[in-house]
């Protein structure tokens, strides 16, 4: 499945002989063949047609994946404020005991 597929050259089917080369003088122009007309590519792919109740189900499915992402994103945007809240109060605690080690 992972390996790449590398197509392989047809091999040639009879024997082959070299021409001899020409002088350039002899040489024929030839006009080029009209290009074939374009042909429709037929997809070898399976087409998805949505239900009603597969589109239903979607929706659905789609609305409840953003309503725990967006709990989990709450709930960590929570616990970071309760941390900084938490250091907080502790600094500024430690701040008074010391000050108050320095008055006396």
């Amino acid at each position: 499945m992972l390996r790449p597929k590398i197509p392989t050259n047809p091999t040639p089917t009879g024997v082959t002989i070299p021409l001899p080369v020409e002088p350039a003088a002899d040489v024929v122009q030839h006009t080029p063949a009209p290009a074939p007309a374009p042909v429709a590519l037929v997809s070898s792919r399976p087409v998805v047609q949505l239900t009603p109740g597969a589109l239903v189900a979607l929706v659905g499915g789609g609305t409840a994946v953003v309503l725990v992402v967006g709990t989990v994103l709450v709930s960590l945007l929570l616990a970071v404020a309760v941390t900084a809240a938490s250091v907080a109060v502790c600094a500024v605690v430690l701040r008074s005991m010391l000050n108050g080690q320095h008055k006396r």
